[in-house]
């Protein structure tokens, strides 16, 4: 377990941990505890820079370490799912582009609005917002090893590696370490991140499979994005009725 746990640290951060003998589909079962951690750590830099910057210049320094930590894995797949899934395009182009490393206006948009989206939401939020950014961490883990096990992996990469050899076990496993942390939220509260992240998950899988067959590490990286800025957005919409 212990390294199946460092194999999920590797894979999701930037620490140097050196983990051998475990596949990225055994490492999966501790995605969501490695997005809980990485929240939780955004939550205390971002407590601590409260008490000496401005609350928009702490909350934009918290998402930069988020980005930084995870080395913009998400993010990267984002930018290049939005360069590549433009309407008309056949599934030979889409791939095409899904292999280029070079970001394009469609990508840096979608980077840019993830940013200003998270960046805002988290500001809306406050400082004392632990509870909501270890959940809106650890939600868009959990989304790409549901995703993973519920869609066809195409492609050769790190999607491939991750869809073709997970288990069910580890799915389940994974997905119960998800709920779990949801209803560290209110209930009702958690209900609705549940329902949203499902539904997004399903509108992916259906999505991803008529354009190319099925997902990639891209398709991962992008609907984890979309997970995260619902999740938090999700949690502003909370606050502001309450």
């Amino acid at each position: 377990m212990i390294r199946r746990l460092g194999g999920a640290v590797q894979f999701l951060t930037i620490l140097p941990v050196h983990a051998r003998d475990v596949s990225l589909a055994d490492s999966a079962i501790f995605f969501p505890l490695v997005g809980a951690a990485l929240g939780a750590a955004a939550s205390g830099i971002y407590l601590l820079l409260a008490h000496l910057l401005p609350a928009p210049l702490s909350s934009l320094l918290a998402i930069l370490f988020l980005v930084l930590a995870t080395g913009g894995l998400h993010e990267d797949g984002l930018a290049d799912a939005a360069d590549a899934f433009r309407a008309g395009r056949p599934a030979e182009k889409i791939f095409a582009i899904l292999k280029d490393s070079r970001v394009g206006a469609f990508g840096a948009l979608a980077l840019i609005f993830s940013i200003l989206v998270r960046w805002q939401a988290l500001n809306a939020l406050g400082p004392h917002s632990t509870i909501e950014l270890i959940v809106s961490e650890a939600l868009p883990r959990t989304a790409l090893v549901v995703l993973s096990h519920i869609a066809k992996p195409v492609g050769s990469g790190l999607g491939s590696a991750l869809g073709t050899g997970l288990s069910r076990k580890v799915t389940i496993l994974a997905a119960a370490q998800g709920i779990a942390i949801a209803f560290l939220a209110e209930p009702r509260l958690a209900c609705a991140l549940l329902a949203g992240t499902a539904a997004l998950l399903w509108v992916a899988r259906s999505y991803f499979h008529r354009r190319i067959g099925g997902v990639t590490g891209d398709c991962l990286g992008a609907t984890g994005q979309l997970v995260e800025c619902y999740s938090l957005l999700t949690f502003v919409c909370a606050r502001s009725i309450s």
